[in-house]
């Protein structure tokens, strides 16, 4: 497995982030048993470095696949929480449900500009004392557009980026691939650690998925690359092709016949909250129900969070 410094933080991630929102409630809703398997073997073959999030409901499965490792793999969280008490309340959550003394990065979710950044700045405050206390080893913010990295290059007290990019740009909500790398770079140059997202473009890029992998492999910027994985053929592909080994055909042929797809249950009552949070405007209301634009959607799970009667689901 191959490591990289994240930036000027100091912290040695693996090249692969096992992205851990595909184990859970909003997306494969595996086992407890299922989901410590997966990381465990991840560890086993060299990865350390794991995203959650407050949103994901993961942190059971983290906790019980590092109870018993002698040194604690890298963890990442976010939340949404935009108040002081808000992200004090999220953090010290991550910390007692992970049951660690600290995390060490920690991020404000989904960020789109500098005026959501600014609406966030409350929360921003507290985690820089958070990081003075020991709490947090380095902050920063998730993103799907250019705007918001691109803010990133006037707040020295970002450590991190957690943004979208792949080979096709897929998911960008602003500009193309070639956009988005171009502040990835600058903000790498000055020493922001960058870890991306949605390389295989929420699926759709899964035919694909070597060249997909590769081409985010190649971005110097990228100090690691997160992908969820939701069964051991995945882990040991992932983990092979990072590391630079032969990857089995069988493996490949396994992703490839992988097509997941979101599911729309038939107790839908068209509540329309699925679609006011969809950050890709892939859902809409037709006929008193909601219908996807699979398109469009990038099966982030974020829609099945908001949904009061859990309607959503990606198979």
């Amino acid at each position: 497995m191959e490591y990289r410094v994240l930036g000027k933080t100091g912290i040695r991630v693996s090249r692969l982030c096992f992205g851990t929102l595909t184990l859970g409630p909003l997306q494969s809703d595996l086992t407890l048993k299922e989901g410590v398997r997966l990381l465990e073997t991840a560890l086993d073959l060299g990865v350390n470095f794991f995203d959650t999030a407050d949103l994901y409901g993961t942190y059971p499965y983290l906790r019980e696949a590092i109870r018993h490792r002698p040194e604690q793999p890298v963890i990442s969280s976010k939340s949404y929480d935009y108040t002081r008490e808000g992200m004090q309340a999220a953090l010290q959550r991550a910390l007692t449900e992970l049951n660690i003394p600290y995390i060490d990065i920690f991020m404000l979710h989904e960020q789109e500009s500098h005026l959501t950044l600014a609406g966030h700045r409350p929360a921003l405050e507290y985690l820089c004392e958070a990081k003075e206390q020991g709490l947090v080893r380095a902050i920063g913010f998730s993103t799907h557009r250019i705007a918001a990295a691109r803010a990133a290059l006037s707040m020295p007290e970002i450590d991190v980026v957690h943004p979208l990019i792949n080979l096709h740009g897929i998911g960008i909500q602003d500009g193309t691939a070639e956009e988005m790398l171009a502040v990835l770079q600058q903000l790498h140059r000055q020493g922001v650690g960058i870890f991306a997202m949605k390389a295989l473009g929420g699926g759709h890029l899964i035919p694909r998925s070597e060249e997909a992998l590769q081409f985010a492999l190649a971005q110097s910027c990228l100090d690691a690359v997160a992908v969820g994985m939701v069964n051991e053929e995945e882990v040991r592909y992932n983990c092979a092709l990072f590391a630079g080994e032969a990857v089995s055909p069988q493996w490949a042929e396994q992703l490839r016949r992988k097509n997941r797809r979101l599911v729309i249950q038939e107790w839908c009552v068209g509540c329309g909250r699925c679609v006011e949070y969809c950050p890709q405007q892939a859902l809409r209301l037709e006929n008193g129900r909601a219908v996807v634009d699979s398109s469009a959607c990038l099966l982030c799970g974020y829609c099945g969070a908001h949904c009061p009667d859990f309607c959503l689901k990606i198979y």
